[in-house]
């Protein structure tokens, strides 16, 4: 293996190890001894551990992920609202087609907008992200009840699309401000997706939709997500394009990495059963009796504790090691999916909304600040985290409809459930397969 392929970028200790090194190259070691010359301007390291313009832009990714996945991640009360009243001809298993595609598409667009990113063109893909993501919730304000193709179209193409091209430079962006609080960056930022995920079923579902109707009240999320993007466009502080004058990331490369490929494997599993309590748990708890009121906001709790996961994870994980955070978070998650048997009180639903909440808070989290620790260098950070977003949505394409078809329209709980818990449990496995290779390659037990 090549040393650009067996070289996990650490920025802390490249600084500490060639900080002697003359500005016009250094020299990059891998775990075979090759050595490598590698431009400066290919090779840069943040200078500062954040500064203005790192927690300005840590803002801007917020304001953006609160606007986008935020309210793709509340489509639990969409899938809810559209089986009972909106699409009621219509399966569960169809209907999450919908919600499967808008959050398929953000991670299948991944290749292309890393690729666009590592060129240094981050503001043309919010700017042009940010229009399309706006444009269509006005296109689903105009859906009509019982237009399936409409609200497809809208919700599941256009959406997608739009947090396709706002995804990658939004969150691949933080690596460039920082190095020791690098995971923290990111759990600060993720946090918009649950404060999101948190005001946006309250506000469409339980509030809005009730008294305004549907049309009016996608209007006013419209109206909020585009003050939220143009602010958080203005926010983020991109690389200047100057510095991205190294070589473009040489994708085939990354398949020769066994941990990479690991993560890969990991990472795509766990796309097919991570969301099924984001997607199906308000539903559940309706078809349980649940209390009619808490079942509503089942969804809304689950989102907004999330917010200790992101930050506490990512926390644990600057403190402890990212991969010895990942494992203890997989397993949480996976556990909490399978409680979800014997959730038949409004208090085991609490509950289980709350741990799965932090687990998988913390997992998200501390999994992208873990993929983007695989990169040999700044210059591929868009690149990596492209490719691995394009494996996970074949998972989270597939996850909804898959799910859906187990549950089928007689509502067969466990089989959607088992099937959820068992892929997320394979994934703790897997993890654990990422750490000791990485601790085997950097010799370590602290990573």
């Amino acid at each position: 293996m090549s040393a650009s392929n067996s070289h996990i970028f650490d920025p802390e200790k490249d600084i500490q190890k060639h900080e002697d090194i003359s500005e016009s190259s250094q020299t990059v070691v891998g775990s075979d001894q090759e050595a490598q010359t590698i431009n400066q301007s290919s090779f840069s390291v943040p200078t500062t551990d954040g500064g203005l313009d790192g927690w300005m832009t840590v803002a801007g990714s917020w304001l953006i992920l609160f606007s986008t996945l935020g309210y793709i991640y509340s489509f639990g009360v969409y899938e809810d609202y559209y089986t009972r009243i909106f699409l009621k001809g219509h399966s569960p298993s169809s209907i999450a087609w919908m919600g499967s595609f808008q959050l398929a598409l953000p991670f299948a667009m991944g290749p292309l907008a890393g690729r666009i990113f590592d060129a240094g063109y981050a503001r043309l893909l919010v700017a042009s992200g940010s229009l399309l993501f706006v444009f269509s919730l006005f296109m689903l304000s105009l859906a009509k009840e019982g237009q399936y193709y409409q609200i497809f179209l809208s919700q599941g193409v256009g959406i997608g699309l739009g947090t396709g091209l706002l995804f990658t430079p939004s969150t691949a962006v933080l690596s460039v401000h920082f190095k020791r609080r690098r995971s923290l960056a990111y759990g600060a930022a993720l946090t918009g997706i649950s404060i999101g995920a948190l005001v946006f079923p309250i506000g469409s579902c339980s509030q809005l939709i009730p008294r305004l109707g549907f049309a009016d009240a996608v209007r006013i999320t419209a109206y909020i997500t585009l003050g939220c993007l143009i602010v958080g466009t203005a926010l983020i502080r991109p690389r200047p394009r100057a510095q991205n004058t190294g070589r473009p990331a040489d994708i085939a490369s990354f398949f020769h990495d066994p941990i990479y490929l690991c993560f890969l494997l990991l990472a795509t599993i766990s796309m097919l059963s991570i969301y099924f309590p984001g997607v199906y748990l308000q539903l559940y708890a309706v078809q349980h009796n649940i209390g009619q009121t808490l079942s509503f906001y089942s969804l809304s709790i689950l989102n907004g504790v999330g917010i200790f996961g992101r930050v506490g994870g990512t926390w644990l994980a600057d403190r402890y090691g990212i991969w010895n955070t990942l494992i203890p978070c997989t397993l949480g998650t996976a556990a909490t999916i399978w409680a979800i048997f014997g959730t038949q009180s409004p208090a085991a639903l609490v509950v289980v909304s709350c741990l799965y909440g932090i687990f998988s808070g913390a997992w998200l989290a501390v999994a992208i600040s873990g993929l983007v620790s695989l990169a040999s260098s700044p210059n591929e950070v868009g690149a990596r985290v492209g490719v691995a977003n394009a494996f996970m949505s074949i998972g989270l394409l597939a996850s909804g409809p898959v799910q859906g078809a187990l549950l089928t329209s007689s509502f067969n709980w466990a089989r959607p459930i088992a099937f959820s818990a068992t892929l997320m449990s394979a994934s703790s496995i897997m993890s654990l397969v990422v750490r000791t290779l990485i601790s085997r390659r950097k010799n370590s037990q602290w990573i």
